[in-house]
């Protein structure tokens, strides 16, 4: 594969994971299977720097800001942390780090604190007084979520003592394990589904609506950085003395300690604790946060777009217990994809009860040759996706035989496949009833038409009352036939024909999104949306013209093409529009004519009125575009404050450069 595709594939696959977990809170992938992801996409960039652009995961912070909460935009970007997983992964980050300081000598001073599985929070004061707070968001833009966020009772109102002027205090929100527990109990005596995990749950009561129903949750905090004000203490140690003074809630188990060696023994003695059958922590951690305590030197050592130079987070080995598999079964996906799961025993595992685990692929069963019947080693990737890692017995004599993909789709016996160059199978029958479901419950997600009210449970009973048998069928249904149906009142009929109406005005991009087109996530579908404008120019162009557009690579576009080639695909359409679907964009991005069409960008520095985001929309809303490397081929170089390595090369190779103000003139600002 050429490094161009598989960059591409790369990208998509980023965007999707930082999307389930930043977002949708529903990860898919350890944390270690992500970061091999962009381990991998960095290195390819490194060896083909041609390649790189601006929007590509290797140069953001990540994720994106949900929606119903007004946007905020951070004093300075929160950025993620680098993960080690082993004590060669954290000795390799401290001889980083020493490098970076010119070689320093002798232990290097740190502060280990446990590192808390909740939600980030930026917290505003004014003259000591909580002013507002949001959200990480994406890093650089954020949730305001004032009015929840004062709800939680660890976070006061005023500071005691506290600075003068604005200051900016971060840390988390969390879920304590009792309420987790709690509220799960009253949840499944109310017939309703448990939540998966603190973290999940904290994340989705603090976006709420109702401020009280944050407060019911019983949400907590812990602080560990201060953003801005006058007179920042020299160490970080010093710096959690003061929250503490201030009437921050820290969280009291950090060290500070003298050299990488006694760093180790703090995370060795903590992942044993955190496992042990008496828990000694009223929360879940997932690692240990290290970082250099002397503020000054980390100044010195400064970020990549991603992360600080001078913190890392150690990440402890997943919890694992022993269960009985008693079944291996399949499930189909929206996309045909037949994946096998394990049906446990339940077990408790890293502080909750599993009954399920990913098995991947029927490579995966085959390579591990996992049976019905078997006792197996069961441990949550991440802390979060529970997978089967061994057989404990392979040679036990009475095992069940060995366990093979079925060769036709559970739901609707059509006979499956798998492409040569893959390991999944699917089910390609377009009228499965499993892939209407699944892609009926994407169709509807809030991140494509927004639906609320058409959930999981609910497109089930209309697949199975036959009332809904495709996409269009939505737009066909009516109050009283919604009455109808099982556990379905007057009221929430109602309230479901209002939902289905407003969707009808989403933009383009979200009914690309939600169409479930391979390949194609959010960010494609908005690029393909701004390319060519309507829904028709999307389903007759050809694979050049797909290509051309920028975040549309060869795979994405053969998906699309190979999508719109299929007329069951086009007549889907066709009723959707019939239905009254917006099927138009404005054209806005480099595809469009304007000012700056056929011109080439780079972007480098810090400017003062646009943030890298606004200087890379506004050149593609005059036609341009935006790469992430200087050549012969760069029309522009746009430069602001401490603009490095790119400015030099720009002006060996005589490329023009750009000031602020040059560059605003150019935009014609």
């Amino acid at each position: 594969m050429d490094p161009a595709t598989r960059i591409s594939q790369l990208r998509a696959l980023i965007r999707h994971h930082e999307e389930r977990y930043y977002i949708l809170q529903d990860p898919e992938v350890s944390d270690a299977e992500f970061d091999a992801l962009l381990r991998e996409l960095q290195a390819l960039e490194r060896d083909h720097p041609d390649l790189v652009t601006l929007d590509s995961p290797t140069q953001r912070v990540g994720g994106r800001t949900a929606e119903g909460f007004a946007p905020v935009r951070h004093a300075e970007p929160m950025l993620s942390l680098d993960n080690a997983y082993s004590e060669e992964e954290l000795k390799a980050f401290d001889e980083r780090l020493r490098r970076g300081l010119d070689n320093l000598e002798g232990p290097v001073p740190y502060v280990a604190e446990l590192k808390i599985d909740g939600l980030g929070i930026a917290l505003q004061y004014r003259d000591a007084r909580l002013i507002r707070a949001a959200t990480r968001g994406d890093g650089v833009t954020g949730e305001d979520v004032t009015a929840n966020v004062r709800t939680i009772k660890d976070i006061p109102h005023a500071l005691k003592r506290g600075p003068k002027g604005i200051v900016e205090i971060r840390g988390e929100v969390y879920w304590p394990r009792k309420e987790f527990e709690r509220a799960n109990l009253e949840r499944e005596e109310a017939g309703e589904p448990p939540f998966s995990n603190p973290r999940n749950a904290a994340s989705g009561a603090i976006r709420q609506i109702d401020p009280e129903q944050v407060r019911k949750r019983g949400l907590r905090a812990f602080v560990y950085q201060l953003v801005g004000g006058d007179g920042m203490p020299a160490t970080h140690a010093k710096l959690l003395g003061s929250l503490e003074k201030w009437g921050m809630p820290v969280e009291p188990h950090w060290k500070a300690l003298q050299g990488i060696e006694r760093v180790a023994e703090y995370c060795r003695e903590w992942s044993g604790k955190r496992s042990a059958p008496t828990r000694v922590l009223p929360f879940d951690t997932d690692g240990v946060v290290v970082k250099l305590d002397n503020i000054a030197m980390r100044g010195r050592l400064g970020a990549t777009s991603k992360f600080p130079r001078w913190a890392i987070a150690f990440k402890f080995p997943p919890e694992q217990a022993e269960t009985t598999l008693t079944r291996i079964d399949i499930n189909v996906g929206r996309t045909g994809a037949v994946t096998p799961f394990a049906v446990l025993e339940p077990v408790f595992i890293a502080g909750t009860t599993v009954s399920m685990a990913t098995l991947h692929n029927a490579n995966e069963v085959a390579r591990k040759d996992v049976r019905d019947g078997d006792r197996v080693i069961v441990e949550k990737a991440g802390d979060i996706i529970p997978q089967v890692v061994r057989v404990v017995d392979p040679d036990r004599r009475d095992r069940s035989p060995r366990w093979e993909m079925p060769r036709r789709c559970p739901r609707c016996d059509s006979e499956l496949v798998r492409a040569e160059d893959e390991a999944v199978w699917r089910c390609e029958n377009t009228s499965c009833p499993a892939k209407l479901q699944r892609g009926l419950e994407h169709f509807a997600a809030r991140h494509a038409m927004n639906i609320e009210g058409l959930g999981e449970s609910l497109v089930a009973r209309l697949i199975a009352d036959g009332i809904v048998v495709s996409y269009a069928d939505v737009y066909r249904l009516t109050a009283e036939r919604l009455a109808t149906v099982e556990r379905m009142g007057k009221k929430s009929a109602a309230n479901l024909i209002t939902q289905i109406e407003h969707s009808k005005t989403r933009e383009l991009w979200r009914l690309i999104y939600g169409l479930g087109i391979r390949h194609v996530g959010e960010r494609g579908a908005q690029a393909l949306a701004s390319a060519f404008g309507s829904m028709d120019a999307i389903i007759n162009a050809s694979i050049d013209q797909l290509q051309a557009v920028a975040d549309i690579g060869p795979v994405v576009a053969a998906a699309v093409r190979e999508y719109f080639g299929e007329p069951l695909n086009r007549r889907l359409v066709e009723e959707l529009a019939a239905a009254g679907l917006k099927m138009d964009a404005p054209i806005v991005r480099g595809e469009a004519p304007g000012p700056l069409t056929g011109k080439t960008f780079v972007v480098t520095g810090t400017l003062k009125e646009f943030s890298r985001e606004a200087a890379t929309e506004a050149i593609h809303g005059r036609g341009g575009k935006v790469t992430g490397s200087v050549s012969k081929k760069t029309d522009y170089v746009v430069a602001g404050d401490d603009p490095g390595s790119k400015l030099a090369k720009a002006q060996t190779l005589g490329v023009p450069i750009l000031d602020e103000a040059a560059f605003r003139a150019l935009l014609g600002l």
